[in-house]
């Protein structure tokens, strides 16, 4: 099995990883604009040999991990370059623009728009992981505008990872994803900014954070070249999303002004049913 992988980042190459580990006699093939990244990934094991788009018209599989802005205009280059019998999946945290980019491309057979929800807030080969999808959800869009027997090819190596499936539809994944990540990311980034603005003495901050603050700024350590693309393409549902959140940090901030504990104790006590919902448990209306 020939399996290029575009982009040997943290999700890229995670994936070549388990793919190697399940199928030790695949051939990994590595494409990526970073040089320096090929040379690690292929020091570190995670590639066998470097490559080009010129690999992809005999590849079996290809994955594609890079930022959504390069995506949408690589996408319909990649389809371009691909032999009838290979399947390409990305993995993209958008997906409208990115199915709406090859909607009319003659090989849209030939692709499985997909998101896994797993990762880090490392980047670069040297930090993927064996296992990073084990147990977690890929979400798949459109997916019957791939050919069936292609989609049987994808979907078997995601339930080897041991992979959940979740079907969706592009629009509603953006909004989804808009409250459960891309609001994450930017409630951390803007955290780590306000204590870094206030707090100039940087050795206060090291000696008083705790885990709690460790915990909730992990994802500013994220890279900025992924996510600032990523607010742009979701940019409405991200608005959206922020004009809610603000609200609710307006309305707690006014309850503390007012000295309205018993409402702030109750606001964080209705909050804790979120332990339900991230134990899949539905809520129960009273």
């Amino acid at each position: 099995m020939d399996v290029v992988v575009i982009g040997i980042g943290l999700i890229g190459g995670s994936f070549a990883k388990d793919v190697k580990k399940m199928h030790p006699h695949a051939n990994i093939i590595g494409v990526d604009k970073n040089e320096a990244h090929l040379e690690e990934a292929i020091s570190l094991g995670i590639i066998d040999e470097k490559g080009s788009y010129g690999s992809l018209e005999t590849a079996d599989m290809v994955y594609v991990s890079i930022p959504v802005n390069v995506l949408v205009t690589e996408l319909p280059k990649i389809l371009d370059s691909v032999g009838d019998e290979t399947v390409v999946m990305d993995a993209g945290s958008t997906k409208r623009l990115i199915c709406e980019s090859v909607a009319d491309h003659p090989k849209r057979r030939n692709f499985m728009a997909c998101h896994p929800i797993a990762g880090t807030e490392f980047s670069g080969p040297s930090a993927a992981l064996e296992g990073l999808y084990a147990e977690k959800t890929m979400i798949i869009c459109e997916v019957e505008k791939t050919a069936f027997k292609l989609q049987e090819r994808a979907l078997a190596i995601f339930q080897e990872m041991g992979m959940r499936i979740r079907y969706m539809n592009p629009v509603a994944h953006d909004k989804h994803i808009a409250y459960v990540s891309h609001l994450s990311h930017i409630s951390s980034f803007m955290l780590g900014k306000t204590v870094i603005e206030k707090e100039k003495n940087e050795r206060d901050i090291f000696d008083m954070a705790g885990s709690g603050f460790e915990s909730t700024v992990r994802l500013a350590k994220s890279s900025p070249d992924m996510w600032t693309p990523i607010f742009e393409q979701n940019k409405d549902n991200v608005v959206e999303t922020l004009e809610e959140y603000i609200q609710n940090l307006t309305t707690f901030k006014q309850l503390i002004m007012d000295n309205d504990f018993e409402n702030v104790h109750l606001e964080m006590s209705n909050t804790n049913k979120i332990k339900q919902i991230l134990k899949g448990i539905p809520l129960t209306k009273k």
